[in-house]
């Protein structure tokens, strides 16, 4: 067992004794598919603590040699699958952490460190082949290949640090991609990629140095979707284990949204949430707000609105193809928002290709970001959202159309009405402190049609659901009456409680008083579904 060639299965074992361990070891059975052939080349790219590093133990666990794994896969989701006898500790693996050869080498010399320690485990293993040769790590590995057809695993973890930790540094990073390339593109040697990071594959112009790769990013996870985080069925079992409302695990962790499954949690929040039995900000306190600041504050045209538009619980279209996968060059604010979904900062809907803010936790951090950016005006919003949340629950109708007048004209040079959607948009921010206690769900379809905003409580709040119709150029009672006539009430399936239908209405020929508000409190009904 070495360090880098065939490091063991300690790792994995260690996962596997934890108290909370959630099986992902189906993931085998999907790179065992692409176990030579032209797609074996697989680049993961995830946000930090979304268990990238965890997945590699867990490959280099089966198929390293020189262990016997069975017994730690006996019981495990992929014992079952046909090709798991097939592969087990079958093949010479090579796993390289590239966050400790960028730390321990010496400045711009990251490959040839690398080279230097796993050519020294190679000529130990390969003495008869390797004994007395001077020769780079491609080089060994093909001599090896040649004299006995072995092939290697490479299991790469922090791929993209150097282009993460030197971003000023493009002459290193050119010679960092060339030499991956060099080492892994059409080597007969190569029998499976698995290669782990932040960011995709960086691009260079119209190409990109390692093109061979397969792309599996928050953008496009493809059939790695269910192990991107932890799915709406594997929380469930965990909050029936530990004792915690689901609901609310679900405002604070559910979000992140992919073609097959439509609610992937962060796995880092839920893990502590359930082994501390507290809700709390677990995952955006692995790092400081400072670095979503600063990406934040890049002044590209619209930028601001599209931040302020999903903190008020709106979605904003994003193209995500321009994005050069670093951390450098952006040339548009889609640049900066497709990073922010790579960091796990953003969720993104690829059906609609539009970005969001995913839950509770990220919406906290957006706030301590702003609070040091020098957005005074949405923090004053903010701040004054627990009176605007208050006079809803006293059923001052006045009151209220006076707060959004005072939000509205706090925040004129972005909150711009176009539209009922933009006011949506302004409404959830004006009311953001409800996200405390309440679930904010944007157009929750009912049997007759869409209710604009509803904040339904969470299980272990005592307060009304609130049910919020928009209008135009209208009237505040023609939204209550709409409330009625389409019966949005009854989309607030299973929920028992006492309900308040809130009419807002922004009228722009009204220079006195642009917004006007009716409160109707409904009795405490159980709806019939």
């Amino acid at each position: 067992m070495g360090i880098y060639l065939n490091p063991g299965n300690r790792g994995f074992w260690e996962s596997i004794r934890s108290e909370i361990y959630v099986d992902k070891t189906n993931l085998i059975g999907c790179t065992n598919a692409l176990l030579g052939t032209k797609e074996k080349y697989i680049c993961v790219s995830r946000p930090r603590r979304f268990g990238k590093s965890m997945a590699l133990e867990m490959l280099a666990a089966y198929y390293g040699r020189g262990c016997d794994s069975r017994e730690l896969f006996a019981g495990l989701k992929i014992e079952a699958h046909e090709s798991f006898p097939k592969y087990l500790n079958r093949y010479d693996v090579i796993y390289l952490n590239m966050q400790q050869f960028l730390i321990e080498a010496e400045q711009g010399k990251v490959t040839e460190y690398l080279e230097q320690e796993v050519l020294e485990e190679l000529a130990e293993e390969y003495v008869d082949i390797l004994q007395g040769r001077n020769m780079g790590l491609a080089g060994a590995l093909r001599r090896i290949y040649a004299k006995k057809e072995k092939q290697f695993i490479f299991l790469i973890d922090e791929w993209d640090c150097v282009m993460r930790e030197r971003q000023e540094s493009e002459a290193l990073q050119r010679q960092y991609l060339d030499f991956l390339r060099n080492l892994l593109k059409d080597q007969q040697y190569v029998a499976l990629v698995y290669m782990t990071g932040i960011l995709p594959v960086k691009k260079y112009g119209l190409h990109s140095a390692l093109n061979m790769f397969r792309e599996y990013s928050m953008t496009n996870q493809r059939n790695f979707e269910e192990y991107t985080g932890f799915t709406e069925e594997e929380v469930k079992a965990l909050c029936g284990r530990f004792g915690m409302d689901f609901t609310e695990t679900g405002s604070w962790y559910d979000g992140y949204k992919f073609k097959r499954y439509k609610h992937v949690y962060n796995p880092k929040s839920v893990v502590e949430a359930m082994s501390c039995r507290e809700f709390s900000n677990y995952w955006t306190a692995t790092e400081t707000y400072e670095a979503l600041k600063i990406y934040i504050e890049m002044d590209y045209d619209g930028l601001k609105w599209d931040i302020v538009q999903m903190l008020g619980g709106g979605c904003v279209s994003v193209n995500t193809r321009s994005f050069q996968n670093d951390m450098r060059n952006f040339r548009t604010k889609d640049d900066v928002l497709t990073l922010l979904i790579h960091l796990g900062y953003l969720a993104y809907d690829s059906g609609k290709e539009e970005a969001f803010i995913p839950n509770k936790e990220i919406v906290g951090e957006f706030e301590n970001a702003m609070s040091v950016s020098g957005w005074p005006e949405i923090m004053r919003i903010l701040k004054a959202s627990d009176k605007l949340l208050q006079d809803t629950l006293d059923g001052d109708g006045d009151s209220v159309a006076r707060g959004l007048d005072q939000a509205h004209t706090e925040a004129a040079s972005i909150l711009t009405y176009n539209d009922e959607n933009s006011l949506a948009c302004a409404i959830g921010l004006a009311y953001y402190s409800a996200r405390k206690d309440y679930r904010l769900i944007r157009e929750l379809p009912s049997g007759r049609g869409y209710a604009d905003v509803v904040f339904l409580p969470l299980p272990s709040v005592n307060k009304p659901a609130i049910v919020v119709e928009l209008k135009y150029d209208k009237t505040a009672r023609a939204a209550i009456q709409q409330i009625k006539d389409r019966h949005y009430i009854q989309a607030l399936e299973g929920y028992t409680g006492e309900i308040l239908a809130v009419g807002i209405n922004y009228d722009r020929e009204d220079v006195n008083k642009h917004h006007s508000c009716v409160i109707e409190r409904l009795e405490k009904q159980a709806l019939p579904f």
